[in-house]
């Protein structure tokens, strides 16, 4: 028996499913986990000390790779002086000011210490806000495990929505509506039935959570348009997204400015970290200044924020470095997408700026309804086969591979390589 086996087996006893994260338990590619004793670079090497390129980028924020020297001179420096306080101190007001001159329509933010954390917190703002109830998110959309936005649509997008985890009390989610992504007639449909009761809209600008998939610029203008005319808050969900497909995040990219958004991944350098902000005048209902509570002892704790600021500084002065991710995720689409051709596979690549999605189905891949008629036994046997050629991709059909800066052209080439063998392999079945 191999150590990641061994390993699996003393984690099942003592923690649920063996893992901290239920994408990590590699149960949707119908094997056992691989456990993970370092990494430097694109690469990643577990337990057994096999070496693996790494697409995965621990979900996105290793964008400098993994281990990187002048990262990791930040963090001891930052490690010597304390890891939390429990008082302000100067490097929170650094990462807010950063934050702030980055990204349109930020002009106050909050830090927190997860994704969840902050979406949570950003909708709980809103509503005090706007001193309405209801919220709409979009089917596949993913936004953390806070209660409300535990749900999927019932027979329609424009149902009152059911909990899909237990424990989700059914009162909890009854006022959070969902939507069809890149579907403009379902928001307003929704809007006109529920009309004055809505309280904000969240949405990941370009989806993360269902594999890639590309947003349409008309939907994202209409959706703007639609909640300033009816007073409704708009969230960019940009944990995934912020800082890693642009500076400006999708603010920048799209010219269009939400009333809020929420950051992590990138903005902490691999840190446990989240953020909220928007408006000032949206900002300005957080305690202690309003009556919205939201609190946090380790919130901006002085490692985090460090590690943020040299990430955040370090791509502010080298913006060229999203082109560079972006024709690495191009190449790597290209040789995918010639595999295709060649192997007879049913599939279709997805990729927006660096992040790539590969699904095994012939449907144009425009929302989640799309997204799922995925063959999922494929992607496990394709994931199983990639694996064996030291290759780390994501454990799951419906996740996204990551960019980093070191991976080489190399890394690349041999990837494209992998991948037709592994289509050929599949063909057959």
């Amino acid at each position: 028996m191999n150590k990641s086996n061994e390993l699996f087996e003393k984690a099942v006893k003592v923690i649920p499913g063996g893992v901290n994260s239920p994408v990590r338990a590699f149960g949707s590619v119908n094997m056992n986990p691989i456990f993970i004793r370092n990494a430097k670079g694109s690469y990643i090497y577990d337990v057994d000390g096999k070496k693996y390129i790494d697409y995965i980028s621990s979900w996105g924020p290793m964008i400098f790779g993994h281990c990187d020297e002048e990262l990791n001179k930040v963090a001891i420096n930052a490690l010597e002086k304390g890891v939390s306080y429990g008082v302000p101190s100067d490097v929170e007001v650094e990462m807010a000011e950063i934050i702030t001159q980055a990204y349109k329509g930020c002009e106050m933010v909050r830090m927190v210490n997860s994704g969840t954390e902050a979406t949570m917190s950003a909708i709980r703002v809103a509503r005090g806000y706007t001193g309405k109830d209801k919220i709409i998110k979009f089917e596949g959309c993913y936004h953390g495990h806070s209660d409300c936005l535990l749900v999927k649509s019932g027979s329609g997008t424009l149902t009152f929505n059911v909990q899909t985890s237990p424990g989700v009390p059914v009162d909890t989610v009854k006022h959070t509506l969902v939507c069809e992504y890149n579907n403009i007639d379902s928001v307003k449909e929704t809007i006109e039935k529920n009309k004055g009761e809505i309280a904000c809209i969240i949405i990941e600008p370009v989806p993360g959570n269902m594999g890639v998939v590309a947003p349409n610029i008309e939907f994202m203008r209409e959706l703007r348009k639609i909640t300033e005319d009816n007073n409704i808050v708009l969230i960019y969900d940009e944990v995934i997204t912020g800082f890693r497909l642009s500076y400006g995040g999708a603010a920048e990219l799209f010219d269009i400015v939400p009333d809020m958004v929420c950051f992590g991944k990138i903005i902490g350098g691999g840190l446990p970290v989240g953020a909220y902000g928007g408006k000032s005048e949206i900002m300005s209902m957080v305690s202690p200044v309003g009556k919205v509570y939201q609190a946090g002892t380790l919130s901006g704790n002085p490692l985090a924020m460090s590690m943020g600021i040299a990430v955040l500084n370090r791509l502010k002065n080298n913006q060229k470095l999203y082109i560079e991710l972006e024709n690495k995720a191009k190449k790597l689409e290209e040789g995918f997408k010639s595999n295709i051709e060649l192997s007879g596979v049913k599939a279709v690549v997805s990729r927006y700026k660096s992040m790539l999605s590969l699904f095994f189905t012939d449907r144009e891949v425009n929302g989640y309804s799309d997204v799922v008629t995925s063959d999922t036994e494929k992607y496990a046997k394709y994931f199983q086969s990639m694996l064996k050629s030291e290759i780390l991709l994501p454990p799951a059909q419906y996740e996204v591979m990551f960019m980093n800066a070191t991976l080489s052209d190399k890394d690349i080439e041999y990837t494209i390589k992998a991948n037709l063998k592994a289509f050929m392999e599949l063909s057959k079945y």
